[in-house]
């Protein structure tokens, strides 16, 4: 991208905090998982930033990470990146309400699973750091250890017609093809650099 997506301009917020816009209509407390030594944009003092407890060790350190924060304060949470900007209220609350009695639930599109676009257990932290000692580096891991749901998309389609809480940045025109479409919903974008 040229440059990192949590902070590239996606109308008047960068990416991450519109992200957090977005979660925060629906759950709360809203947590950020960074690198160590990650610069971000300010964010409201109501938002909770851990660093990795390992580097490079892939999305399951930075899951686990996040639940084992987490796990004081909530029983569940819902993981995101930072690159889907198009992330509907509604959809993140259909995945809550699709838990159940499950440690987690995933979206599954034509058996691609998303796990950023998931509800954890929080309880499953200690879990994800068994994996990580033998060598896993995928949130998906967890599934075979676990109770776990495989959420059909078309479930969640009520909440999201066009599934836009699935699609994420990681290409210049993945960025522009977005940041067209949600300027053509009328929203203004103040000016800036474009990726390169």
């Amino acid at each position: 991208m040229g440059q990192p997506k949590h902070s590239l301009r996606f109308g008047a917020d960068t990416m991450l905090t519109r992200i957090i816009g977005i979660l925060s209509e629906r759950v709360s407390p809203v947590l950020v998982v960074a690198a160590e030594g990650q610069s971000l944009p300010e964010l409201a003092s109501s938002v909770i930033v851990v660093r990795d407890r390992l580097s490079d060790a892939g999305p399951l350190a930075g899951l686990s990470c996040g639940l084992a924060a987490l796990a004081p304060l909530v029983s569940a949470a819902y993981a995101t990146s930072c690159d889907v900007p198009l992330l509907r209220p509604e959809f993140v609350q259909a995945m809550i309400d699709s838990l159940g009695d499950h440690d987690l639930v995933i979206a599954s599109q034509h058996d691609r699973l998303h796990p950023l676009a998931a509800v954890y257990r929080t309880t499953l932290a200690p879990l994800a750091d068994e994996l990580l000692a033998a060598g896993q580096r995928r949130p998906i891991s967890l599934l075979d250890h676990c109770r776990a749901r495989k959420l059909d998309v078309e479930e969640l389609r009520a909440s999201d017609p066009g599934l836009d809480s699935l699609r994420n940045i990681n290409t210049p025109e993945d960025y522009e093809t977005l940041l067209a479409e949600f300027l053509g919903q009328g929203e203004e974008l103040p000016e800036q650099e474009a990726p390169g």
